[in-house]
This record gives structure tokens, sequence and C-alpha cells, in this order.
């Protein structure tokens, strides 16, 4: 029978000749590509359709106009056009961070992972609007309003978080517009899309900007909340001091929350996801 990975690696081979005699390694599936690891130095996707593929070509693009600019090390990706089309990129070492992993470091790790992340955000909000759109980035999806969050989420809550629920949807449904308006923003930093160095305590490099884009400032520093509110709040100062701008905690606070909910509200006719959405807004609401 043939190795499912045939195909992936006949097209690879057939761009690099001297990979043959590589050893090839599928990496856990995303929802639009399918990616394979080539010894533990190369990663190539393989796009699921045209969508898929649209998307990845946008994902060059913008990463081709963001590398310049930011001092994180973000992947280098090279298009590979086919057929099939797929990408080429160098593994930046490291795995994700997780709060484990956060709680295990020692304060001067911290300190020196929230800075470097304040540096990103930083130098992300500066960034041209007309020569991100040229690259392809456009506005990030838009949250479900209050009302359609509530009958969609509430029933799915245990009683105990009820309460914590509305006061967050309240929120959300009086909340006046960011301030600063919107810039292009990651808008996905967790630790999952995180290449760190436990050992050393250091991070290495952020990739996975497809879900990058136009959104409110405030929004951009949510993520890091589900490796630790400590996180967040260090990146927050150092964005301050960096920026001048001064941010308002209690609107990073409470979108986390409606976040937590949206997300649930978004699955609803999803059974399969409920119980760890129900868990993510449960942590969410023990922290507060």
């Amino acid at each position: 029978m043939a190795n499912d990975l045939d195909p992936f690696r006949d097209a690879i081979v057939a761009v690099h000749p001297e990979l043959a005699g590589a050893a090839f390694e599928p990496l856990p599936g995303g929802w639009h590509s399918r990616a394979v690891a080539v010894d533990g130095r190369l990663v190539f996707k393989f796009p699921r359709g045209e969508v898929a593929e649209r998307a990845l070509c946008r994902e060059a693009a913008i990463l081709a106009a963001v590398r310049p600019h930011v001092s994180m090390r973000v992947p280098d990706l090279r298009l590979h056009e086919g057929p099939p089309l797929f990408s080429e990129h160098v593994i930046i070492p490291g795995g994700h961070l997780e709060t484990a992993g956060y709680e295990a470091l020692a304060e001067p790790a911290r300190q020196a992972l929230g800075e470097a992340m304040a540096r990103f955000y930083a130098e992300l909000h500066v960034l041209d609007r007309t020569a991100m759109e040229a690259a392809g980035a456009r506005p990030v999806e838009r949250w479900l309003d209050a009302g359609t969050i509530a009958a969609r989420a509430l029933p799915l809550l245990p009683e105990n978080l009820h309460a914590f629920a509305n006061e967050v949807i309240a929120g959300w449904r009086s909340l006046p517009p960011d301030p600063y308006g919107e810039i292009y923003g990651f808008f996905d930093g967790h630790g999952w899309n995180m290449a760190f160095d436990a050992a050393a305590g250091r991070l290495n490099g952020i990739y996975d900007f497809a879900d990058s884009g136009f959104g409110p400032l405030h929004q951009d520093f949510i993520y890091s909340n589900f490796i630790s509110p400590d996180l967040t709040a260090r990146i927050v100062d150092g964005y301050e001091r960096l920026t001048r701008r001064r941010l308002d905690r209690a609107r990073i606070r409470l979108l986390t929350g409606v976040h937590r909910l949206w997300e649930l509200a978004a699955l609803a006719d999803a059974p399969e996801h409920h119980a760890a959405m129900v868990d993510s807004v449960a942590a969410w609401a023990a922290r507060q």
C-alpha cells in the first residue's frame, strides 16, 4: 500500500532532489493545510482546496511585507506554484508555550518574553495600512453581537457561569469603539503560535499569520491570556513604554471574556467542541 505521504514527498523531491533520502514526517494537521517536516529542518505546507491556496499565498505575501519591519523572527515562506501549490520554510526551533511552562519560568525569562512580545506588537501596529492591504491583509473576523452570543452561548454554560457570562455580555453590548481605532495586528498571539526554547527560557520566533489583519488595537493583547494574565500585563507595560500609548487593562480583560464566549457561541452547532470551549470560559472566569 502506498504511503499517504508519497504525493507530498514526490512534490517536494521534484523541487529539492537532494532531499530524496531525507526523513519525512507528517505534522499535526491544520484546518486548511497538510504540513510535512523534512529532516526536522524544513516545513512544507500543502493547502486543501482553492480557498486554502489563496490563504497560503496571502500569508506568504503578508510575511514578506512584515519581516523587514519586526525584530521577532517570523517564517520566511517560499511558494512553489506547482502543481501542486505548496510552501516551504525553515523551521524556527522551539515548542509551544502553555501555562505550566510559563509558570515554571524564572522572573528574568518572564520579563524578557513580555518585552519581546511588546516590541513585536509595537512594530506591527505602525505598519502602513495601504502597504499591508496591498500585501493581502484584510479585516479580522468580526465577533458576534451581544444578543447573539447570549442566545447561543448561555444555554451551553453551567448555571455557575451565568453571572459571569451575563456581566461580560453586558459589557460587550455597551463597549464603545476602540480609542485607538484599527491597526494591522497579529490577533493570534497565544502560545501555540510560539517557537519557545524551554531550556533557554527564550522565545525564538512567532508563526502562523493566517489570522493577522486589521482590527481594534486592544483586541491584539487578549490572546496571551491563554498563557497567563501575568504575561499579558508585562506585554502591556512594555508596549506602553515603547509607544507612549496608554492601554485600557479593563478593556483587555473584558475582550478576553467576550472572545471566550464568542468562540463557544460560534461553535454552538458543533457539540464535539462544547466541553473545551466551556472549560475555556470557566478558566477565564476563575481568573477574575
